[in-house]
């Protein structure tokens, strides 16, 4: 790695690299602030630029677009309740409430620190690890998929504690939605109607800006607006937090990063759970569960903490097997391919120099973000000085922008406020938006690989076979059995007592 140094400080500190590692920055960043659109889809836009540049510059760029739309996706979660891709859906649960209770400025504090802490550290750790962790998901089958990916449905519905029927009923409605549209092994089309608009399925920024967005503004405009908070913009001092501040939340920092790190390098995963695993994890483990939901600072630290460390555990597959770990991940193996580069085993003897800059990006663009948010941090929470009755019309258009840009058909304009209809028919039921959205993202692949797995032997018991796989499918029965577990066992010792 030390002797790539002198062709990553060649390729990357010279005006020409500054210039477009700040541009994808703050393009990206603003793309992840607006909700609807992210890091993915300004790479996407801007992709087509890079086929004329040279393969450092054409790197640098895309990089810099990905992890600026990364860093800045908790902006709109925080100030605007609205997640701007499934990597921020766990950050509106407490980052708005943070921000409509007067805390903007300290909630955009935290996502800021967290956000680079898991951006930069992971990519120190991939750019080490990489080789070492690849062979490790390499060794992984559909039967480990499956599991995880029961697993982390089955976690996520202790979000949904107190009330475990409903939680799994909304995950159950997410697989019914990732179902819709052909299916993964055989092709065939399912809950279509013959609508050739859902052959493709339902889309994800349909869904996600339906369900979560829409359906938000519907509800506060039906109940009236709160009176309009008060920034706390003059009273950020610095960085907007203190060391003694991040110290008590050490122990959750650690947990989401290593959650992030793991998820992120197990191809097709990525940041869409993450986020909600660790979100899960730390409202379980926290002392004082019942202040999740309502601005609990953990709740921001563990959901993007665990979402930024993706990125660094996402670029091990597309690096060293030429999987990707996520969309963008894969629209940058795309990218590299064009660029005459192959990703895959023999990437690090052929092309180690433009590997390990990849990772020597992702840190300087965690710093670089880190610096834009520390100057801005002052001006996003400006925003919520804005009327709501200017404020939601105009994210209401960006919304049905956004689903016309991702799909092109003004159908998927209209599905999106049927979503919105679903979530507030789910807000008047009580039921838990969070497992709907995860069900959704996961169904699809938890599908693939069930099916992958029972190719080979044709029984349930298969997944019981391999131990991994083992521990996490009984895992997730325990969790969905937990609460009558709880009861017997509660039941015992009145009986002892």
């Amino acid at each position: 790695m030390i002797e790539y140094l002198p062709y990553i400080f060649s390729e990357l500190f010279t005006p020409t690299g500054l210039l477009l590692l700040w541009a994808g920055n703050i393009v990206g960043m603003i793309f992840g602030a607006i909700p609807g659109l992210n890091g993915t889809m300004a790479m996407m836009l801007f992709m087509p630029m890079t086929y004329a540049m040279d393969t450092g510059p054409a790197v640098i760029f895309l990089m810099s677009l990905w992890i600026g739309g990364c860093s800045g996706g908790f902006i709109g979660s925080v100030l605007l309740g609205i997640p701007g891709s499934p990597a921020s859906v766990a950050t509106c649960f407490d980052g708005h409430p943070m921000a409509k209770s007067g805390k903007a400025g300290k909630a955009l504090a935290i996502g800021m620190c967290a956000s680079f802490l898991g951006t930069f550290v992971s990519a120190i750790v991939g750019g080490f690890c990489a080789q070492a962790v690849a062979d490790i998901a390499f060794a992984i089958g559909p039967w480990e998929y499956f599991g995880l990916c029961f697993c982390a449905i089955t976690m996520v519905l202790a979000i949904s504690k107190g009330n475990m029927l409903k939680g799994l009923t909304s995950a159950c409605i997410g697989l019914l939605l990732g179902s819709v549209g052909y299916s993964p092994i055989d092709a065939q089309a399912r809950f279509t109607f013959n609508n050739m608009y859902l052959a493709g399925g339902l889309g994800m920024t349909v869904v996600l800006i339906g369900v979560f967005g829409v359906s938000i503004m519907v509800i506060a405009h039906a109940k009236t607006f709160d009176p309009l908070p008060e920034v706390d913009t003059k009273m950020i001092r610095g960085i907007g937090i203190s060391i003694k501040e991040i110290i008590p939340h050490t122990w959750t920092i650690i947990r989401s990063f290593v959650m992030g790190l793991v998820i992120g390098f197990l191809p097709g995963m990525g940041s869409g759970l993450s986020n909600l695993v660790a979100y899960s994890s730390a409202k379980n483990a926290s002392k004082h569960p019942e202040t999740f939901g309502k601005g609990d600072p953990d709740g921001i630290w563990a959901p993007e903490v665990a979402n930024n460390a993706s990125i660094g555990g996402a670029m091990i597959p597309m690096a060293a097997l030429g999987i990707p770990g996520d969309t963008s991940t894969a629209l940058l193996i795309g990218a590299l391919t064009i660029q005459g580069l192959e990703m895959g085993p023999m990437v690090f003897r052929n092309s180690g120099n433009i590997v390990y800059m990849m990772f020597a990006i992702v840190a300087v663009c965690a710093i670089v973000c880190f610096f834009l948010q520390a100057i801005g941090m002052r001006v996003f929470p400006q925003i919520l000085k804005v009327p709501y009755h200017y404020l939601y019309p105009a994210l209401l258009v960006i919304s049905l922008l956004s689903a016309y840009v991702d799909s092109s058909s003004l159908y998927k304009c209209g599905m999106m406020l049927v979503f919105a209809v679903v979530g507030v028919l789910m807000a008047a039921g009580g039921l838990p938006q969070s497992p709907l959205i995860l069900a959704f993202i996961l169904g699809p692949t938890l599908e693939s690989n069930m099916l992958k797995a029972f190719q080979n032997t044709g029984t349930v018991t298969t997944f019981f076979t391999r131990p991994l796989s083992c521990v996490l499918v009984v895992i997730a029965i325990g969790c969905i059995f937990s609460p009558i577990i709880k009861y017997l066992f509660a039941k015992l010792k009145e009986k002892k007592a």
